[in-house]
């Protein structure tokens, strides 16, 4: 049985790879044994993050990257492909929001920045499509792969404030289950394709959205609490369980889903 968790020496790539979340991920696959490829653009946090794997024994390398780049996401397959040979598994969790993509309470639908809602968009759906096609291209030619994308509770529930980071996950959810379909079809079933949705979990993003400056909960903290069972925040480190099973062998037989790891806060009705 342990075996089909193994993911030992697996080369794993992981956009958004020095946020929060991303840099947490990234550090759990290291222990367990992944050879991770971190990409980003905070080459600092990158190397940092990098030099901190090594030190407890894990194996990573820093790669600078833009989820838009076409040029520089080939580059980093060559510079991939020429030390490692391989791709096991690409992890999409690249993305973020502005605020003139945002529409809080005292402003109206008209006030929509639409240079920023297609910023938003293009960074995270054209940041997960784009990367997907660049490293699918390995997998494929060795008819084994796992791409994983990063949707959000915002893609199920048409949340106040959110207008473009909720459309552009509400069209990373419905990628995810066109790419599975797709690649299964016409390269087998060797290349699978799911989405993690995390519910909320405190990130330097969202940290002055959901918390005071004293740690109490905002209005918008409050109300996410409210609808959160499990009455939370998430912790980062409880997204690796869910993730490292869906880019293991344990989870051969899924594909085209997208699982919710929220406390509760998508079963919640009233």
């Amino acid at each position: 049985m342990g075996e089909l968790f193994n993911i030992n020496e697996r080369v794993i790539l992981i956009t958004g790879g020095t946020g929060i979340l991303g840099s947490v991920i990234a550090s759990y696959l290291a222990g367990e044994g992944a050879r991770m490829v971190i990409l980003g653009r905070r080459k600092e946090a990158g190397e940092a993050l990098v030099k901190e794997i090594r030190e407890k024994g894990g194996e990573a390398i820093f790669l600078r990257t833009d989820v838009m780049n076409e040029a520089l996401l080939l580059k980093n397959r060559e510079e991939i492909m020429s030390r490692y040979g391989q791709i096991d598994a690409l992890l999409n969790a690249a993305g973020g929001n502005m605020a003139g993509a945002n529409i809080p309470p005292e402003k109206t639908f008209f006030d929509l920045d639409m240079d920023q809602f297609d910023e938003v968009v293009r960074l995270n759906l054209t940041g997960t499509v784009l990367p997907s096609q660049v490293f699918l291209k390995p997998m494929v030619e060795r008819k084994k792969g796992v791409i994983l994308n990063f949707s959000s509770m915002a893609a199920f529930r048409p949340m106040t404030r959110v207008v473009g980071y909720a459309a552009a996950k509400a069209g990373v959810t419905n990628f995810t289950q066109f790419l599975a379909n797709e690649v299964a079809t016409k390269f087998g079933e060797g290349i699978r394709v799911n989405a993690i949705a995390p519910g909320f979990f405190l990130t330097e993003q969202n940290r002055e959205l959901l918390t005071n400056p004293d740690g109490s909960y905002t209005q918008r903290g409050g109300d996410v609490i409210r609808q959160t069972p499990f009455k939370r925040l998430g912790r980062p480190e409880e997204l690796c369980g869910t993730i490292h099973y869906l880019v293991s062998d344990a989870s051969a037989f899924v594909t085209g889903t997208t699982i919710t790891v929220d406390g509760g806060f998508n079963a919640f009705a009233m």
